[in-house]
């Protein structure tokens, strides 16, 4: 007989198998959701899944070559689901800019766990070809082409998730140390010594932590301006050389 274990607790029955025929990439990627969601993304492993779905391992290779293609179509399945087809282009390019800003941000922060790999990673999938395609457009019907429309592309992609990123990283973090976090600013911050900071000590009362909510906001309104100053530079720029 197989020995019980200390404490006289029985031992946890494994979890059923699933018929072969029930299966599916979904189900998997729900499966890895989950566990990515509870364990982190190093937990994700093909070995982790089968026992979270009650499969073979070797079955789930079946549906995905390996765990870069997994965790690259949990990244856009996740995208699908926070605002995949949600935008049509309005009569102002700033404000579908800001727009899109806002629903990556929204986004991120509602699946902290997976913030490094969706703003590392490129997923060459539908939802992130629909993203570029918005963003180009209101790019173009802004006054850039070309080069420097791509360019801004990038730059402004790379300012939207590292923002969103940051604030997903703290909410990732366990709770106690978020809240160690949140209390220096509250805190330590005020009681350093004002001949040795004077700035800071004028300006503890007002000092905001990563994850205000306002902060994201001021960065994309900041970013608009300075692609609008840009813009009227070089109108007046066009003026001047045909005048």
């Amino acid at each position: 007989m197989a020995p019980q274990p200390s404490g006289g607790e029985s031992p946890r029955a494994p979890r059923p198998r699933l018929p072969r025929a029930t299966l599916s990439r979904q189900v998997i990627l729900d499966a890895a959701e989950r566990l990515a969601g509870r364990e982190g993304l190093g937990a994700l492993t093909f070995q982790a899944l089968g026992r979270e779905v009650g499969a073979h391992p070797t079955s789930i290779y079946r549906h995905f070559r390996d765990k870069d293609e997994l965790v690259l179509e949990l990244i856009d399945t996740l995208r699908s689901r926070s605002y995949g087809g949600r935008w049509e282009a309005t009569d102002s390019w700033r404000d579908d800019l800001r727009s899109l800003a806002r629903h990556i941000h929204e986004h991120y922060l509602r699946y902290p766990q997976f913030a490094l790999e969706m703003a590392a990673r490129t997923t060459r999938r539908p939802t992130e070809f629909a993203n570029v395609e918005v963003a180009l457009d209101a790019i173009e019907r802004a006054g850039l082409e070309g080069d420097e429309a791509t360019m801004f592309l990038r730059v402004f992609g790379n300012v939207v998730r590292s923002l969103a990123s940051m604030e997903a990283g703290l909410l990732a973090l366990d709770q106690e140390t978020r809240e160690r976090d949140a209390l220096s600013w509250q805190l330590e911050y005020r009681q350093l010594p004002a001949d040795r900071y004077p700035r800071i000590a004028a300006q503890a009362d007002r000092l905001n932590g990563i994850g205000d909510p306002r902060v994201f906001d001021e960065a994309i309104e900041l970013f608009l301006d300075a692609l609008e100053a840009r813009l009227a530079r070089k109108a007046r720029g066009a003026v001047d050389a045909g005048g």
